[in-house]
């Protein structure tokens, strides 16, 4: 699980191992997502049936069709026992099933014990039983997967009729491999955490120059080694100081959640693009894919809208694309250099449209600006003219 590239690719391991540790050929883990009242399917291992896929995008049952996974744990816990335990349930009452003791949560003459008696099991487990049934399957063990103290979902592995049925053995093994699997997925969620908190902007929720930084860099690559289109649009939000100082930093930091909103959903107009904040009043969008004509569109969409915004004064605007003609694009540093100039020539004219790098007019220019970037002082006196 700590070796796996996603949190998705960790459940899938997780299910994989448990399926192999407990001689299963089918493994599943869902995670019971309360707020839908469903379970949740994020991974199938194993031999599939007819219309299972590894990771389903909406493979979900209700939390009613199977009880246990609330009512059962609650109770463990409640009676004072040592957490919640797996139990086992077969598709037949045979006499396998029977020696292996499928007996409830308080068995046949109130024993207790992690297993079910098929014909005594109350509310769902009957809907278990008729999957199990139509899924070719002939017995499984459910273990409850629990994290920070709550039921997070179930551990799931089956074998297929005319196998050895699970027994007491097995399910206690099973019990272990989901407090494994539950550890293992709270490790991967603080990772996640982390990983968010270092590519995340914390005031608009888009990406940060970090996360700018490794897309654009991987963006390049594969400009070079496959030829892909990649453009980047460079925005300077106008007026955030003038908000700022009349209005104070709570309504300039809702202008730039908002034009952060605007930004975002201007971006998923281009599949694939990242929208961040690279920092102060600066944002950009990161594209790979894409053709410059339809990136020059939507950065004149962004334009529209945030002109439409009720505070600020718009956005000045600078796109450049390896699309156009900017000469070899070898290195990130070069395109982000590139749309920058175009953008502080958008800005200087107060341009209501973007500026592209390599096209005719204020394009051109922006393009010798970044090849030829001047003295700080001179660029802010080229600026000051153009503004005059």
């Amino acid at each position: 699980m700590a070796a796996a590239q996603s949190p998705l690719e960790s459940v899938g391991a997780a299910a994989e191992r448990a399926r192999s540790a407990l001689g299963g050929t089918f493994a599943a883990i869902s995670t019971w997502e309360r707020g839908h009242g469903r379970l949740r399917v994020l991974v199938n291992a194993g031999e599939l049936a007819e219309g299972e896929e590894r990771y389903p995008d909406d493979e979900s049952y209700p939390v009613h069709d199977f009880p246990e996974i609330a009512e059962f744990l609650h109770e463990e816990w409640a009676g004072g026992g040592s957490g919640p335990r797996a139990w086992v349930e077969c598709a037949d009452e045979s006499e396998g099933a029977e020696e292996a003791g499928a007996y409830g949560p308080n068995g046949p003459n109130g024993l207790e014990g992690p297993y079910r008696r098929l014909a005594a099991v109350p509310g769902g487990s009957w809907k278990r039983v008729a999957a199990l049934r139509r899924r070719g399957r002939g017995c499984c063990v459910v273990a409850p997967i629990v994290l920070h103290g709550r039921a997070w979902g179930e551990l799931y592995v089956a074998r297929p009729p005319g196998a050895q049925p699970f027994d007491r053995t097995d399910a206690d093994f099973a019990t272990v491999l989901a407090a494994v699997a539950a550890a293992g997925i709270a490790q991967t969620e603080r990772l996640e955490e982390v990983r968010r908190l270092a590519f995340t902007d914390p005031l608009t929720g888009l990406g940060n120059r970090r996360a700018v930084d490794a897309r654009l860099d991987e963006a390049v690559e594969r400009h070079l080694t496959e030829g892909a289109v990649v453009s980047l649009v460079v925005c300077d939000l106008n007026g955030l100081k003038r908000v700022n100082d009349t209005l104070g930093h709570a309504v300039g930091d809702r202008l730039l959640e908002r034009f952060g909103s605007v930004l975002s959903l201007c971006g998923a107009m281009l599949p694939g693009t990242l929208a961040a904040r690279l920092g102060g009043d600066e944002f950009c969008l990161v594209t790979v894919g894409p053709g410059a004509d339809e990136v020059v569109r939507v950065a004149g969409e962004l334009c529209r809208r945030a002109a439409d915004l009720e505070l600020g004064e718009g956005v000045a605007c600078g796109v450049a694309s390896t699309g156009d003609p900017i000469g070899p694009v070898r290195s990130a540093r070069r395109l982000f250099r590139l749309a920058d100039a175009a953008q502080y020539r958008a800005k200087a004219v107060l341009a209501e449209k973007p500026v592209v790098a390599g096209r005719e007019g204020l394009g051109d220019q922006a393009v010798e600006l970044a090849d030829h970037p001047p003295e700080p002082a001179a660029a802010e006196r080229r600026i000051f003219r153009g503004r005059g």
